[in-house]
C-alpha cells in the first residue's frame, strides 16, 4: 500500500468521483485516498492527507478549478491533472490550467462502448502515473515505475519500413512529446524563425484541446501553428499539431509533404501516437527528416525514432535535466535511435544547424 500512487479526486459530480475512483483503484499501483465535491472541501482534507496527485475538475461551485490550482502551486505544488468535459468551451480553460502548472489534461470518464471504457482506463491511469513521475523531480524522490501493460505497436496503423526515399532539398521535422510537453513545445517553437522547415508534432492531449493549444502557440510564435486537418500540406514556416484522439501520419506526393489524419486503436498506449508519426516519417521522408523527442512518460516514439535513424534521419533528444519526465527521450536513447542529446533551450539551434547542413 505504501508504494501506491495516492490520488485525491476533486469533482462536483458524485458519479464522476465514483467512476474515477473505480478506474484508478482497479490499477494495482494506484489508490484513491480522498474525494472532494469542491476545492473548499479538498482544502480541509489536504490538512490531514497529502496525496501524490490531484485530479481536478475545471468548473465547480464555490471555487473554480483554475483558482484552486493556482493556490496549490503557490502553497504546496502537488502534481495536478485537470479533468474536463467534452465541451469545447472548457478547452481554453484547460490550456490556461497547463500554463498555471497543471501536469496533464484528461477527459472525464463517460459511458460508452467496452473499448471506449477500456481506453479511458488506460489513458486516465497513465496520466496519473505521468503526473506522479513529474512531481518527485521537484521533491527529489524516486520516480514510480511505469506500468508496462500490453500495448499495440505502429504496425496496426502502418506496416514496417518500405524502400529508400529520394532526397530533396526540402526538410521536414517530426516532434513527439507528452508530460511537460506543452511548455517544452512553447519554448521550442517560440525560439524558431518564421522560415523554419515544416514541422509536424504529436503532443499527447485529448481531442478539442489541441485546437486551443495550437491557437495559443500561433499567437506567440513567428511560425504559423495550427491543428492538423487531413491532407494539410507541410510547409516551411508552418507547424501542424496532431488533433487529439486521432493518429497523424506524414505522407509525400512528389516533392509535397502532407499529413493524413485517421482513426485507429491506441498505439503505444496513445492516440495520437509518436511512434505512428515517426514511422511514417521514416518511410516518406527518410534522410530528409529531423526527429525530436521531448519530455514524456513511457516509451512512445522510441521504436519510431530508431526507424527514422535507420532510414537516414538525424534525431535529437531532450536531456534529462530539462525534462519534466525523462521517459520517452530515455527510451529512445537506450534503443540507439538518438544522434544528439541537448537541453531544451538548445534544441532549436541544433535543429536549425542540422537542417542547414543537410
Amino acid at each position: 500500500m505504501k508504494n501506491k500512487i495516492k490520488v485525491m479526486v476533486v469533482d462536483d459530480s458524485a458519479v464522476v468521483r465514483q467512476t474515477m475512483s473505480e478506474i484508478l483503484n482497479s490499477s494495482s499501483d494506484i489508490e484513491v485516498v480522498a474525494v472532494a465535491r469542491d476545492p473548499l472541501v479538498a482544502i480541509e482534507k489536504l490538512r490531514a492527507i497529502r496525496p501524490d496527485v490531484i485530479t481536478l475538475d475545471i468548473e465547480m461551485p464555490r471555487m473554480d478549478g483554475i483558482t484552486f490550482l493556482q493556490r496549490i502551486m503557490k502553497t504546496d505544488p502537488i502534481p495536478v491533472i485537470m479533468c474536463s468535459s467534452k465541451a469545447e468551451s472548457n478547452s481554453q480553460n484547460a490550456i490556461n490550467a497547463l500554463e498555471n502548472g497543471a501536469v496533464e489534461i484528461i477527459r472525464k470518464p463517460q459511458l460508452g462502448t467496452r473499448q471506449f471504457i477500456e481506453e479511458s482506463k488506460i489513458l486516465i491511469s497513465d496520466a496519473v502515473r505521468s503526473a506522479a513521475a513529474a512531481g518527485p523531480k521537484r521533491a527529489g524522490k524516486a520516480k514510480p515505475a511505469f506500468s508496462a501493460a500490453p500495448k499495440l505497436s505502429a504496425d496496426v496503423i502502418l506496416s514496417g519500413r518500405a524502400g529508400g526515399v529520394i532526397e530533396t532539398t526540402e526538410k521536414v521535422v517530426a516532434v513527439g512529446a507528452s508530460t511537460g510537453g506543452t511548455e517544452a513545445l512553447r519554448q521550442f517553437l517560440e525560439a524558431l524563425p518564421g522560415n523554419s522547415p515544416g514541422i509536424v508534432i504529436v503532443q499527447h492531449m485529448p481531442e478539442k484541446f489541441t485546437a486551443s493549444f495550437a491557437e495559443r502557440l500561433d499567437s506567440l510564435c513567428e511560425v504559423t501553428v495550427k491543428e492538423a486537418a487531413n491532407n494539410d500540406t507541410v510547409l516551411r514556416g508552418h507547424v501542424l499539431i496532431a488533433p487529439g484522439n486521432k493518429h497523424m501520419l506524414l505522407k509525400r506526393s512528389g516533392a509535397r509533404y502532407y499529413v493524413e489524419v485517421k482513426d485507429g486503436p491506441l498505439v503505444s498506449r496513445h492516440r495520437p501516437s509518436v511512434d505512428v508519426l515517426f514511422r511514417s516519417t521514416a518511410r516518406y521522408a527518410g534522410k530528409n527528416a529531423i526527429g525530436i523527442i521531448m519530455t514524456g512518460m513511457g516509451d512512445d516514439g522510441s521504436v519510431g525514432m530508431l526507424e527514422m535513424k535507420q532510414a537516414g534521419a538525424y534525431n535529437i533528444a531532450q536531456d534529462e535535466a530539462s525534462c519534466v519526465v525523462f521517459g520517452m527521450p530515455n527510451e529512445a536513447i537506450k534503443k540507439g535511435g538518438v544522434d544528439r542529446i541537448v537541453p531544451l533551450e538548445e534544441i532549436p539551434a541544433a535543429m536549425q544547424k542540422q537542417s542547414a547542413s543537410r
